[in-house]
């Protein structure tokens, strides 16, 4: 009786420890998270738009035409940031998948374009690994770390970094659509009746992707020919896609709701991202 008494108490006192360092690693993580945003934040710069301007879209191919007018209505406030919350499941699986249940907050400017994802991901019954993803004044940024406290891999800088977090701030502005108005610093260029290719370039840093477009006329996928993988410590050019779903009426825009990320490797498709998201609020412009 005495060893299962000593086993529980043992085993309480773990308990104990796991949660007093959980709370010291959120407390410490969210401290890092507020100095990235302050810093994205003091990048802002000021909207050359106030609202959505039909004439805008003259000279536009007409799958992107069409998709504007789909998802936007004319007066419609330009958003110049936006914050959002997600949910869902990120593979952290190599070369088999083991799908963990996460959740995120995320903090988007739309000028100069930048982002800062924070997101914990439950690794373990009580464990979680919390990430920082950024693009933040044209350098990347990723960091996992065990409780908010042990680091697993510290990247960030420009090249091929910074140029694929910024094609993911690209591929995700169907989430505040008015980004996508050549106000806002993107250009398109036409492929089929289906698809049109947008490039955004940020100081030394560029993005371009494929958008392909639905029945609906609505984004239906955003593809790369090649993003920055990170395996271990490298970056490895690998194809690239993200789907989106869902989509219903936020903020007077319409915008996908559920969306699926996906490496295309040789071995075939890896899906690592599925989410659906469950709060996004806008900030329009004051101008």
């Amino acid at each position: 009786m005495k060893v299962i008494e000593w086993l529980a108490t043992a085993a309480g006192a773990m308990a104990l420890a796991v949660v007093a360092v959980n709370a010291v690693g959120a407390r410490h993580w969210d401290r890092r998270t507020r100095g990235l945003i302050d810093r994205l934040d003091a990048g802002r710069l000021p909207s050359r738009a106030a609202r959505y301007d039909e004439a805008e879209l003259e000279g536009l191919p007409p799958v992107v035409q069409r998709y504007l007018r789909a998802v936007l209505v004319p007066g419609q406030p330009i958003m110049v940031a936006a914050d959002l919350r997600h949910r869902g499941e990120f593979n952290l699986g190599q070369t088999t998948d083991r799908w963990k249940p996460f959740t995120s907050e995320q903090h988007v400017v739309v000028r100069r374009p930048g982002f800062v994802w924070n997101g914990c991901i439950q690794a373990a019954i009580g464990v979680p690994v919390r990430v920082h993803d950024a693009y933040i004044a044209g350098e990347g940024l990723l960091r996992p770390a065990v409780f908010g406290l042990v680091t697993l891999v510290d990247m960030r800088g420009s090249g091929e970094l910074a140029k694929g977090e910024l094609m993911r701030y690209l591929a995700e502005t169907p989430w505040y659509p008015t980004a996508l108005l050549p106000s806002q610093g993107v250009h398109w260029q036409a492929v089929d009746e289906h698809s049109a290719r947008v490039s955004l370039q940020d100081g030394e840093i560029g993005a371009d992707l494929l958008f392909r477009f639905g029945a609906d006329g609505l984004v239906e996928s955003v593809y790369a020919t090649q993003r920055g993988r990170t395996v271990g410590k490298i970056i490895v050019p690998t194809p690239w896609e993200g789907r989106w779903s869902n989509y219903q009426l936020r903020g007077g825009m319409k915008v996908p709701m559920d969306g699926e990320v996906a490496w295309l490797t040789e071995a075939g498709r890896k899906s690592y991202w599925r989410g659906t998201l469950n709060f996004l609020q806008h900030e329009p412009s004051a101008a």
